[in-house]
């Protein structure tokens, strides 16, 4: 992914960093053990900071790995993290270990993206759901944004799919603002300009699995009771599947602590089945 341009100090890049974080000089003085005029000396250039010290105002500015580098190349100094290609043997323990854990959440769907979304190892279960896509949207590389909010991907099974798509691009709205990456600003662009496929957001009420009485109720119950993609503890995805509506949330993984730009730009989704007759749908497929 596109970075910040190299022809920018790094004064002014970490000055960049800090207002975006809306950190005053004096508090990421006293973060970063340093002192309000030291960090006003570095962001105007009058002092020239350190590899310690970029790292360290990086660190507690929580800059992405990717951009720790680059803020070290503009100062001078060489990269500190490597970025490993995944099918690389240093990675291979990672690999495999990604691959157990996705084969293990079977026959719920699960899968890995990297920074800008594309898929880089899923399960039986993200298989499933992707039944029925458009050819085009399935050649490499799949990146999941497109899959889900394409109107020839996922999109027209989605009966929640206003809620859904909106959460999704707020979701890449931060990792934008987090990143900085011009990739993903124009990936963002693309999805969001997707139309709304016909008949979006049709949620039932009795017939539907999972979609019409809140959190856990089968079909039928509670019907009227309030929204029915909600849930009091997350917002579901409900999709359609083989002539019935599935609802799950999703949780989302990263590494602890990365030292490797590729590692730290992974992310691990799970999809946990919200109500009983989600869970029974999947399991009667592997059955």
């Amino acid at each position: 992914m596109t970075t910040v341009a190299l022809d920018t100090g790094v004064g002014p890049l970490l000055r960049s960093w800090r207002e975006q974080r809306r950190i005053s000089q004096l508090e990421l003085a006293l973060r970063a053990d340093s002192s309000a005029r030291h960090i006003s000396f570095i962001e105007t250039g009058r002092s020239r900071p350190s590899e310690d010290m970029i790292l360290r105002l990086a660190e507690h500015l929580d800059v992405p790995v990717r951009e720790r580098n680059a803020l070290l190349v503009v100062a001078g100094y060489a990269p500190r993290y490597a970025q490993t290609a995944l099918d690389d043997p240093a990675l291979g323990a990672l690999r495999e270990g990604m691959e157990r854990l996705l084969q293990g959440y079977d026959p719920y769907p699960a899968l890995v993206v990297d920074g800008m979304y594309n898929v880089v190892a899923a399960n039986r279960g993200i298989a499933m759901l992707l039944e029925g896509v458009a050819g085009h949207l399935l050649a490499p590389p799949l990146n999941a944004m497109r899959l889900t909010l394409h109107p020839e991907g996922l999109a027209p099974r989605i009966h929640n799919l206003q809620e859904w798509r909106a959460d999704l691009l707020a979701q890449m709205e931060r990792q934008i603002a987090l990143a900085r990456s011009a990739e993903l600003r124009e990936l963002y662009e693309e999805v969001a300009g997707y139309p709304a496929p016909e008949g979006a957001d049709r949620v039932e009420g009795a017939g539907a699995v999972g979609t019409s009485g809140g959190a856990g109720s089968p079909a039928g119950e509670n019907a009227g009771a309030g929204p029915a993609s909600s849930l009091p503890f997350a917002l579901p995805l409900h999709i359609e599947h083989g002539g019935q509506v599935l609802s799950f949330v999703s949780s989302i993984a990263t590494f602890n602590t990365p030292m490797d730009v590729t590692v730290a730009e992974l992310a691990i989704e799970t999809f946990l089945p919200a109500d009983r007759a989600t869970a029974d749908h999947l399991r009667s497929l592997t059955a």
